[in-house]
């Protein structure tokens, strides 16, 4: 479990990432070169595609923060997390959950996400 811990750490990192060139540095450390990513807002493929949805959020959101929601349960190459998305120290505006594969290699290649809280 320990492993996927730091995934989901480095996962959230990436998305609290403003700087471009930092963020696709640790997509293309953490993803697959094909990740799938699909929500109820947006799906996409690719590290690519990645980048600009994160940069998108980023663009709707500024100022907020993605943080572990505390539940986080792995087995095999396969988990769900809980997220928040806020400011420090207030309330989340969002809350959702995660559920994230990864390849042989232990890089993500797919990751579902849902929305408790919008």
């Amino acid at each position: 479990m320990s492993d996927f811990d730091t995934t989901v750490q480095r996962y959230l990192a990436i998305w609290n990432e403003t700087e471009p060139q930092a963020r696709r540095a640790g997509i293309d450390d953490v993803f697959t070169a094909d990740v799938r990513y699909s929500d109820p807002i947006a799906t996409v493929e690719g590290r690519d595609a990645l980048s600009a949805l994160i940069g998108e959020v980023h663009q709707r959101f500024p100022g907020l923060v993605f943080s572990p929601g505390g539940l986080l349960d792995a087995h095999h190459d396969q988990a769900r997390f809980t997220w928040h998305l806020g400011r420090p120290g207030e309330e989340p505006l969002v809350i959702g959950f995660d559920v994230a594969e990864r390849d042989a290699d232990g890089r993500i290649k797919l990751v579902l996400g849902f929305f408790d809280k919008a």
